[in-house]
């Protein structure tokens, strides 16, 4: 096995802290992922990862290492391609995700167009609307929609996205329409939280007066985790949600009349969208194209910061 191959290997192995789950995600034996580390290590002198029954961790010189081969692999991509005359060919795996409603209704229908260009690049495309671990599961760019965490990692903000409240036409034959905060004493909330268990904020919204977030506690009968969940719960009629105005999710049922904003001078503060990505001495072009065109494909369904 070549070094290349060895380093790659480590790598996966680091980021999904499991020997296993980094030889399912090859297609490789355990064994050859085994002795692909162990090789490494006797070559560097050092020992690049703690064993245990129950878990795989990166030594302190692993975790150097594994920074420097990031670059190394990255510096490699480059190298490939140095004397290709066609300056836009690409090639290489991109490992990416986003938010499900935003795969689904912006980026996918897009990628055929792009995949033209780019027809020796790979794309494998998470959509979750969990936070995944951008090094630990080795993505090389995600789309963060909300504020983001001290970090690390490096932010490209894209811009905001404007949130409204939006009942169903079901939901005011029962309920009626509320026409000021004092009437949300009445109505149901479809409550989102990140991960169930979680704590629910209810109704927010930026005081028009002082422009500070409020939060006002809501009854509802449904929590949801995810994005298709929230939207289905307010089709049915089962509470108000907050959603982007422009984004994926909301627009066609807004133009179809299936959603309905109410409150517009109580909206929520915008959430920012932004890209995030590894901090590396070099980000690999591929990465970098990808990213410029993701920002051209959200254009349309983002503002601009203020």
């Amino acid at each position: 096995m070549n070094q290349l191959d060895a380093i790659q290997i480590y790598l996966r192995v680091a980021e999904l802290a499991s020997f296993t789950e980094a030889a399912d995600s090859l297609g490789i034996a355990k064994a050859n992922v085994s002795s692909a580390v162990q090789q490494l290590e006797s070559m560097l002198g050092t020992r690049l990862l703690h064993r245990t029954t129950r878990r795989v961790q990166m030594t302190h010189d692993g975790q150097a290492f594994y920074e420097r081969s990031k670059d190394l692999l990255a510096d490699f991509d480059e190298l490939k391609t140095l004397f290709n005359n066609q300056q836009n060919q690409l090639s290489g795996r991109l490992r990416v995700d986003m938010p499900t409603a935003m795969a689904r209704g912006l980026v996918i229908p897009a990628l055929p167009q792009f995949l033209r260009e780019h027809p020796h690049l790979e794309i494998e495309l998470s959509s979750t609307d969990r936070r995944v671990d951008v090094v630990r599961e080795g993505f090389d760019c995600v789309v963060r929609v909300g504020n983001l965490l001290d970090s690390s990692l490096v932010a490209r903000p894209i811009g905001e996205y404007q949130l409204i409240n939006c009942v169903s036409p079901s939901y005011i034959e029962t309920y009626g329409v509320p026409q000021t905060l004092e009437d949300l004493a009445r109505h149901k909330l479809v409550h989102y939280v990140s991960v169930l268990g979680g704590k629910s904020y209810g109704f927010e919204y930026v005081d028009p007066l002082t422009s500070v977030t409020q939060y006002i506690d809501m009854e509802g009968a449904l929590i949801v985790n995810n994005a298709e969940a929230y939207l289905s719960a307010c089709l049915a009629g089962l509470g108000i949600i907050q959603i982007p105005e422009n984004g994926a999710t909301a627009k066609p049922y807004l133009q179809s009349g299936q959603l309905i904003e109410v409150l517009p001078d109580y909206r929520s503060a915008p959430m920012p969208v932004s890209l995030i990505y590894a901090n590396r001495r070099h980000l690999p072009k591929r990465v970098q194209a990808f990213m410029n065109w993701m920002i051209e494909i959200l254009k349309p369904s983002v503002s601009s910061a203020n």
